[in-house]
């Protein structure tokens, strides 16, 4: 009898700590259900914190990089967020919070800042990017923002830091000219491009591959001309109904 009653318990003893497994691991998936999305956009912020590291060291080569992946990240980070129905209050405060590091001051610290014409140029664009984000960034109508989107902004700007050199000149009239689209409350569609067709999933895909595998000259070119084609077709190429 005592020898029944020690294996029962052990049983027991079994089963409950293959319960409590079952359920620990349900509890982790759910955790990680929820948190996916806020993982890409603490990674988007992280991007933006080094970007602003390397600018102030005096690597705005490396700054450059880094906005672009944040770029990537911040595409992906909605697109996550919604196909694992883990959208949240606190998941879109992150969004922004990382969205205004990384496309609002490390885009800004890649101008020139030799003067102050030139320090009051990307205070200006902090503030068109912090505009950009707290007003403009529901137009009132589903599926569409009012004002550029500051990623493409800051895609355009990076993409022309590298191939320019750092030209001064060309970056104060890119600079000017992404701050008058993105407060020009123009009406631009969500770009939800990891929910829409085939082909510009495969855009993505292409900027991920570019990014970490062709030369800087090659990839500067894709993202301009994505960037850019934004900008100037959104609703033509980029609406999430076309």
């Amino acid at each position: 009898n005592s020898s029944l009653s020690l294996v029962s318990d052990v049983f027991q003893c079994a089963k409950l700590l293959l319960l409590n497994k079952q359920e620990s691991w349900v509890k982790l998936r759910e955790f990680a259900r929820k948190n996916a999305a806020n993982v890409l956009s603490l990674a988007n912020m992280i991007m933006g914190l080094s970007s602003i590291l390397c600018s102030v060291n005096g690597d705005q080569i490396s700054a450059c990089w880094l906005v672009l992946i944040g770029y990537l990240l911040d595409l992906a980070d909605g697109a996550v967020a919604r196909q694992l129905n883990a959208c949240s209050a606190v998941g879109a405060k992150l969004d922004d919070f990382a969205d205004f590091t990384t496309f609002g001051i490390a885009t800004a610290l890649l101008l020139p800042r030799t003067s102050l014409l030139d320090s009051l140029l990307c205070i200006f664009y902090v503030l068109a990017v912090f505009v950009r984000l707290c007003f403009f960034s529901s137009a009132g109508i589903p599926f569409t923002y009012r004002g550029l989107p500051c990623i493409y902004s800051s895609a355009v700007l990076a993409c022309t830091f590298l191939l320019t050199g750092g030209n001064m000149v060309i970056l104060r009239v890119t600079a000017v000219a992404m701050i008058l689209f993105m407060v020009d409350q123009g009406f631009y569609p969500h770009d939800r491009v990891l929910e829409s067709q085939t082909w510009k999933k495969m855009v993505f895909a292409g900027g991920v591959f570019m990014v970490f595998c062709v030369s800087s000259f090659l990839t500067c070119i894709y993202y301009l001309l994505w960037s850019v084609s934004y900008i100037l077709f959104p609703t033509a190429l980029w609406s999430s109904k076309v």
